[in-house]
């Protein structure tokens, strides 16, 4: 035990479980010759198991000093150009990217033990999209970009509760309200790995590698 943890905090740390269900099989030798149609059945299995959230993922960035830095973002959509998610170009994962256009996504769904590993190039869709793509969510978030100033520092909640407050009522009267800063960023994947789980701990990692046009399949050790 770490000499500053809290024998409690070790106690439950220590009772947790992993993969408290039963997992799936997965037989590498049948998976598509790409890893976008994998993908997208991975993804229809994890809602159909009950998944809570499962179009989450974290999303990994470096800017310019070369630390690495990671959150929590939701996924909107996927397909040939690539896996795409959505922020202001000031945030502080904006900056990032403008700085080092790459970036790594990591989708973890406990239910059946699966991990989605994808990292590539990062660049940005065309305004027109970026604004389609806002104006097809809620209320709340065209509200929230509206906000905007995202990653700034705030002087108090106070502060913060007037421009939500603005912000409510301008996305209820003007539905279309532009919000320039709001970015679609595209990422183009090189490598896609896929993690399935094994009780015995004999997990299967399949990984993809982009290679020209087409792709590689290759095991890994777990």
């Amino acid at each position: 035990m770490s000499a500053d943890a809290s024998p409690e905090f070790e106690r439950l740390l220590r009772s947790q479980r992993v993969w408290d269900t039963e997992l799936p099989p997965f037989a590498p030798d049948t998976a598509p010759a790409g890893p976008l149609p994998l993908f997208e059945q991975w993804f229809a299995e994890a809602v159909a198991a009950g998944q809570p959230e499962p179009h989450t993922m974290s999303l990994a960035t470096a800017g310019a000093d070369g630390l690495p830095d990671v959150r929590t973002v939701m996924l909107h959509g996927a397909d040939r150009q690539g896996w795409h998610f959505a922020s202001h170009a000031g945030s502080r994962k904006g900056r990032q990217l403008a700085e080092r256009p790459y970036a790594a996504l990591g989708f973890y769904w406990p239910v059946q033990g699966r991990q989605v590993r994808v990292r590539g190039r990062v660049s940005t869709a065309p305004p027109e999209v970026a604004h389609a793509d806002l104006h097809a969510r809620s209320t709340g978030a065209l509200a929230s970009a509206l906000v905007g100033r995202q990653s700034e520092v705030l002087d108090s909640t106070r502060e913060l509760a007037r421009a939500s407050e603005a912000a409510w009522d301008r996305a209820a009267r003007e539905p279309d309200a532009p919000a320039p800063s709001w970015t679609v960023y595209v990422l183009d994947a090189d490598e896609v790995e896929f993690f399935q789980g094994d009780a015995h701990r004999r997990h299967v990692r399949l990984d993809y590698r982009r290679d020209g046009e087409a792709w590689t399949r290759r095991l890994l050790w777990p």
